[in-house]
């Protein structure tokens, strides 16, 4: 009897304020898709470092013909500089961080150059002579590279140390920015989620006023009196964020997974499996929402 007389309170609040309820559940549904997007952000973030920080090389350039970097005064490098370099990469202070190396001639370098640019006019100007002999370096750990490039920079034969890491951290400081800018807006939006939960339990609370003042009277206790206007927030936040979860699949199925994982397959993308690791997170917010808007509002209007 109680279960059924709730439920008809339930059912009685949301039609009374169906544009508000409405309303709620919008802009929950826009604030936890915001929450949602810079979680999957970050976690793409993370997927791409694990990935691509494992096939960084530290690019150690040795100086070409006509070099205008000072290392370079004395020419292209020579055999007796190598072994010098060489012997740096071997030495203790560089040796732990060292995985391997790989050696790339001039006339490998001149064949891959001409197959990357193969399309273009002003390749074919380019001669053997012009390409770096270098060393590619696979490092251990990708957060060593200071280490490497620390003993390697400035010596006699290198024109010039390149670590890949820095340009994935470009990319990578971009996208956390992105994530910074969702969570943001998500922080707002969270904001006038609560408020309006707020307004909405207020409304549907001054609305039944006397109907919570009978109940007073009778002896129901305040928890049996607040339960239907709790209820009323907690299932208009929980379809918002369950719309949240659907929205957030619905675009990593079609955007992620089949459009940019048909153009770009060899890039780590999140999936629906993540969407659905967070799908508890969100509608956990939900409620959470729902629960200090409902703290918030009924101490002060289910009084008699």
């Amino acid at each position: 009897m109680r279960l059924q007389f709730i439920l008809s309170e339930i059912g009685q609040g949301l039609r009374r304020n169906l544009s508000m309820t409405i309303s709620v559940i919008l802009v929950t549904f826009v604030s936890l898709t915001f929450v949602g997007s810079a979680v999957l952000l970050q976690t793409q973030i993370g997927k791409m470092k694990d990935d691509w920080y494992d096939k960084v090389e530290v690019s150690v350039f040795l100086c070409p013909q006509n070099s205008t970097a000072p290392t370079c005064a004395s020419g292209e490098v020579t055999d007796e500089q190598k072994s010098q370099i060489q012997a740096a990469l071997a030495s203790p202070e560089v040796d732990p961080f060292v995985e391997k190396v790989y050696t790339e001639t001039k006339e490998q370098a001149y064949e891959a150059f001409q197959e990357q640019f193969k399309d273009q006019f002003w390749a074919s100007a380019a001669t053997v002579d012009d390409m770096n002999s270098s060393y590619r370096i696979k490092l251990t750990d990708p957060e060593k590279y200071s280490v490497v490039s620390e003993v390697i920079s400035g010596k006699a034969g290198v024109e010039e140390v390149k670590d890949q890491q820095r340009l994935f951290d470009r990319l990578f400081s971009v996208l956390n920015s992105a994530t910074l800018l969702a969570g943001g807006l998500a922080l707002v939006m969270l904001l006038a989620a609560v408020l309006l939960i707020t307004t909405t339990i207020r409304l549907s609370a001054l609305s039944r006023r006397r109907e919570t003042g009978i109940m007073r009277l009778v002896g129901a206790s305040t928890m049996f009196i607040q339960l239907p206007f709790m209820l009323e927030g907690a299932i208009a936040a929980t379809i918002g964020a369950l719309l949240a979860v659907g929205g957030l699949w619905l675009g990593v199925t079609y955007l992620i997974e089949d459009w940019l994982g048909g153009s770009a397959g060899w890039i780590p993308y999140v999936s629906t499996a993540d969407v659905l690791t967070i799908a508890p997170v969100l509608i956990g917010v939900a409620i959470l929402l729902a629960a200090i808007s409902s703290l918030v509002t009924l101490s002060r209007y289910t009084k008699v």
